[in-house]
């Protein structure tokens, strides 16, 4: 019998920045499934201001001090990219199954390592790449199932904040760059509509003064010649839609970073449907209730962003660099 099948879900963080505030808020009116358990930060200070304003049972100064704690049943990475990989081995270290931030790692090296070590200790290990555990991906692959718009041929999306001077973008010994932290949606969002048999990858991108990339054009050209455009920037504000275009119309996406709402059009450009996404309490709920279902389950993995999944797209990823000749320094 899983002793996990019917008990509230211990949840552990590691990292007390901005994107753990917006998980612990959320998790905060998930009363039934999951209970911010523990918080860990470099900095006991932080960590005990976090706990106290969240409402964390417990906070430490040290990530292996919190680790030791056998009643923790999940614990959340939300540190930058560069320290990725190693957080995961950390947890994995001490048998903990993991939920992280994206990007999963800095490359399909180190996500291939930790995911061997996590089936060979029978760990779940999840990346936390919310829009593919939303409902609003379904709706969008339905709609277009559904022949609304006609056979669908392309696709084109974006996703751009004025964010370069913050340091995770700007230094590359962080695994800064557009690419990693915002280009990773887009991509993320062509596969979930269009799949990942990929004929080929056309891209070029702008670099800043540290050599990472701060903005990125990227076309994919898929097996059966569907062609997804995509754009991502740290230096302005943008539009954040995708368009998804058939012979009989198109869809409109608001925000792909959490869908809100979806607007098809006919050949006439007159508005057809508008769908509106499910309530929710902030979208970051849907990846956490997906990693209380696999533990529950003993699943290793999340269906929603399977392992597969995460691979392909570091993959992508690895690739795209390496043609803009962007290498990290500790790669």
């Amino acid at each position: 019998m899983n002793k996990n099948a019917n008990k509230k879900i211990n949840i552990a963080f590691i990292g007390a920045g901005y994107i753990s505030t917006l998980l612990a808020e959320t998790i905060s009116k998930m009363k039934k499934d999951v209970n911010l358990y523990a918080i860990a930060s470099r900095d006991m200070n932080k960590a005990k201001e976090f706990a106290d304003k969240y409402g964390f049972d417990n906070y430490y100064g040290a990530y292996e001090d919190m680790l030791k704690d056998d009643n923790i049943d999940l614990v959340y990475i939300a540190t930058p990219h560069s320290h990725h990989y190693e957080h995961i081995k950390l947890c994995l270290d001490y048998n903990k199954n993991v939920l992280c931030e994206k990007s999963f790692t800095v490359n399909s090296k180190q996500a291939n390592e930790v995911l061997k070590i996590a089936k060979k200790k029978k760990l779940l290990l999840a990346e936390a790449i919310w829009t593919r555990y939303m409902p609003s991906r379904y709706m969008i692959n339905d709609i277009i199932a559904s022949g609304e718009i006609g056979n669908v041929t392309s696709l084109s999306a974006n996703l751009g904040y004025v964010i370069a001077d913050v340091d995770r973008i700007k230094f590359p010994e962080l695994a800064g760059g557009a690419l990693l932290d915002i280009g990773v949606y887009t991509i993320n969002f062509a596969l979930m509509v269009f799949g990942d048999n990929i004929k080929s990858i056309d891209s070029t991108c702008v670099k800043m003064s540290t050599g990472v990339d701060s903005q990125n054009s990227i076309t994919i050209t898929f097996d059966d010649d569907k062609i997804a455009v995509l754009y991502s920037t740290v230096l302005a504000i943008t539009d954040r839609q995708a368009v998804i275009n058939g012979d009989k119309g198109y869809m409109v996406i608001e925000n792909i970073n959490n869908p809100q709402y979806i607007t098809t059009y006919s050949l006439d450009r007159k508005k057809i449907n508008t769908y509106k996404v499910p309530k929710q309490i902030t979208g970051y709920e849907y990846q956490v209730l997906s990693c209380v279902d696999a533990i529950r389950n003993n699943k290793l993995q999340c269906s929603e962003m399977s392992h597969k999944d995460i691979i392909k797209v570091m993959n992508i990823m690895d690739s795209l660099r390496k043609k803009w000749k962007i290498k990290y320094p500790f790669e």
